[in-house]
């Protein structure tokens, strides 16, 4: 049985689940950013057990067709950004071949249900991964700005400001935690 998942944004949240589904009594055939698929098939009532358990980790299990498509989306944005280097599109037509849907629709769909463009979404999650670089303490701004895919590190540095409000290296320099996706 394949379940569809909200939330999942990092490898944490994959082990996050699979520890939810065995907790559960649950056999886990796969985990991945968004999806599960377990050996069980569930009834209503084991689905809300499931659901409440999902929600104590911060997830939420999907059931209708936008909410997929948006959780679809922001797990190709995700690969998308963490990859800088594989897609040699852009991110419209990077959405459009992995997922099959037209970015118009898509666009339309995902700032309804997210209240913001997928590019922001796309900033977001570039600028988080820059964040949980700079945390290694093992790259300079200037590597972390190649590694991810900026053109330069002022480009690199100026995102990060407009959405942190803090230069990199100021980011360095507070023992701030860094904020989640939806803070951001």
């Amino acid at each position: 049985m394949e379940i569809i998942i909200k939330g999942m944004v990092c490898h944490h949240c994959v082990e996050a689940v699979d520890r939810v589904l065995r907790s559960a009594g649950l056999t886990p055939v796969s985990v991945t950013l968004g999806r599960a698929e377990i050996s069980e098939t569930l009834d209503d009532s084991a689905l809300q057990i499931l659901d409440n358990l999902l929600e104590n980790e911060g997830f939420t299990r999907i059931i209708d067709a936008d909410t997929s498509l948006v959780e679809r989306i922001k797990r190709a944005v995700i690969d998308h950004v963490r990859r800088p280097g594989e897609c040699r599109l852009n991110l419209s037509a990077c959405l459009e071949d992995h997922l099959g849907v037209n970015y118009d629709t898509m666009s339309r769909v995902f700032s309804s249900h997210e209240g913001r463009t997928i590019e922001k979404y796309q900033m977001a999650q570039r600028v988080e991964w820059v964040k949980e670089l700079l945390g290694y303490g093992q790259y300079t701004v200037s590597e972390i700005a190649d590694m991810t895919g900026y053109s330069s590190t002022a480009h690199l540095s100026r995102q990060f400001k407009n959405l942190t409000g803090m230069t990199p290296t100021e980011y360095l320099n507070t023992s701030m935690p860094r904020t989640g996706l939806n803070e951001v």
